[in-house]
């Protein structure tokens, strides 16, 4: 069995052209990728070629990101959202991709309405079952309304939609502060990607500090001062019953600067203590060696 099963890489945690990075998840063992869009469509052959690109790779789409400020708009910004959301969930066709990541609106023209902000992602949600798209709505820590994935689960729930579930982000529990307990309030089959990472300190106390950590200064499970929160999640969503993909969401400054066998190797890392460590998994032994 392969340790890394069930674990990959995102784009966004290495630098160079997707290629480069592709190759270097695979060479580390890595059998699956969470693309981010400016990686698709900033390739410099276009999205065709960046598609190839993906396919020649042999990894596996984890899922495909991010659509930001999709729910609770009216008006005009409703209707150009939806036009942005077709296209985001093509390219996400056209990539073989069957999850795309929607992040929780962070903008004040936003309707703070659960109800509405549920009736946007059931459009979005109905959009996407036609393509065979299912859509993980992940709660921003920074969110106007939905910023603790217990808000995205019960917006979730309203919506009452089958192809609509939630995306857990560590880090934005850790800096939330949501209580673990309320993982087992979950519904597995609901839960359509798990993103993992880790930052250096306990508290980001003031929005700028929130903001730079997320965006710069992440670090891989292992890494950080949240070890034990980490296993203790990956812990309780796996006697939940989750049985889907974890992906690395690691935004570093630092890591952008590494050779990228470097950083993939670190993710590697990040892998086997989860598998061997925390979730305690062994791989499959040949026949003479259980004789």
């Amino acid at each position: 069995m392969n340790m890394l099963n069930g674990f990959g890489m995102d784009t966004i945690s290495l630098a160079g052209p997707l290629e480069a990075k592709l190759d270097a998840m695979a060479q580390a063992g890595f059998t699956q990728v969470m693309l981010s869009a400016r990686d698709i469509v900033g390739h410099p052959g276009g999205l065709n070629a960046a598609v190839a690109a993906v396919r020649n790779s042999g990894l596996r789409p984890t899922g495909f990101q991010v659509l930001r400020d999709f729910e609770g708009l009216s008006g005009h910004l409703h209707g150009y959202k939806v036009d942005i959301a077709k296209s985001m969930l093509e390219m996400c066709a056209a990539l073989d991709s069957k999850v795309l990541l929607a992040c929780s609106s962070t903008s004040r023209h936003a309707t703070d309405d659960l109800d509405l902000i549920a009736k946007d992602l059931r459009k979005l949600a109905m959009l996407a079952i036609p393509l065979g798209i299912k859509v993980a709505f992940e709660g921003l820590s920074w969110g106007r309304t939905v910023n603790e994935f217990t808000t995205s689960w019960d917006v979730v729930c309203r919506a009452d939609c089958p192809n609509l579930g939630i995306g857990l982000d560590s880090f934005h529990i850790f800096a939330a502060k949501t209580s673990l307990d309320s993982i087992d309030e979950l519904d597995p089959e609901r839960i359509f990607l798990v993103q993992l990472s880790d930052f250096m300190w306990q508290d980001t106390p003031s929005f700028e500090e929130l903001m730079a950590t997320a965006r710069t200064f992440r670090v891989f499970p292992g890494e950080g001062v949240h070890s034990a929160e980490l296993a203790d999640l990956v812990l309780r969503l796996d006697k939940l019953g989750y049985r889907g993909d974890y992906s690395y969401e690691v935004f570093n400054d630092d890591y952008q600067q590494l050779p990228l066998h470097v950083v993939a190797e670190r993710a590697r890392r990040s892998t086997l203590w989860l598998s061997e460590n925390v979730l305690h998994r062994s791989p499959d032994l040949p026949a003479w060696a259980t004789r």
